[in-house]
């Protein structure tokens, strides 16, 4: 039995809103259970200076938590003067995913930026930033294609994520903090909308796993990710 109750290949609650911030050229709310992600996408007409002038646009990421979003409180990193090495490295991960899922030339010259920033987290913040992220994108890709600025759609596929581990000797879904805390093996499962990964992350804690195990994981990983794509069709096409 799993803490929540859940069914072993069973999400977690998960609905998306849309347009929650009003400058943004893209926004939504991602909630997870109690994972909670504000993702907001920002249309810039600039690039990195190593592709400026390639013709090819970029897509990157920036990831925070908030102070209270966890059961004690964090010091912000702004008040340390630099991000941890977790930060750093899951910002890197949005933004690698998100750009698998581009057609660079088409977006033309310029740079969107997707802001992840976790209010609230209950475990897989960085699969709901994934998630989130890429509605975000879509709704800022949707602004450039009504204004005529982008003439072909450059969102080649979704881009969604979720995580998977073996709990209790049992290869579960989606994983939440009691579970992430206490699993014995514990993946992250980057994936378009048509099937193909972009980034698996696995690793064993205390114990080891094999190709079976992996093999489950990941049929769970796929049932996940293409329900998270249902949700996040459905949240970017009202």
């Amino acid at each position: 039995m799993r803490p929540s109750g859940r069914d072993l290949d069973e999400l977690r609650m998960v609905s998306i809103e849309t347009g929650v911030t009003k400058h943004a050229e893209g926004s939504c709310m991602i909630r997870m259970g109690d994972t909670h992600v504000l993702c907001t996408a920002t249309l810039e007409d600039r690039v990195p200076p190593f592709i400026k002038g390639s013709g090819l646009g970029w897509v990157t990421a920036e990831y925070g938590m908030l102070p209270r979003s966890t059961s004690s409180r964090m010091r912000r990193e702004a008040s340390a003067g630099k991000q941890g090495g977790r930060t750093v490295e899951i910002q890197r991960l949005i933004g690698r995913s998100l750009r698998a899922g581009v057609d660079r030339v088409a977006l033309g010259e310029r740079q969107i930026t997707i802001d992840c920033d976790v209010i609230q987290a209950d475990g897989g913040t960085r699969c709901a930033s994934v998630t989130g992220g890429w509605v975000a994108l879509r709704l800022a890709v949707n602004q450039l294609l009504k204004s005529g600025e982008v003439v072909t759609d450059p969102l080649i596929d979704p881009v969604a994520a979720v995580s998977c581990g073996i709990y209790a000797g049992q290869p579960v879904l989606d994983l939440d903090y009691p579970e992430d805390s206490s699993a014995g093996v514990d993946g992250n499962f980057i994936m378009t909308g048509s099937g193909q990964l972009i980034e698996v992350q696995m690793s064993a804690e205390g114990s080891t796993f094999s190709k079976t195990q992996m093999d489950q994981l990941m049929e769970l990983a796929e049932k996940g990710v293409s329900e998270l794509v249902s949700a996040q069709k459905a949240a970017t096409s009202a």
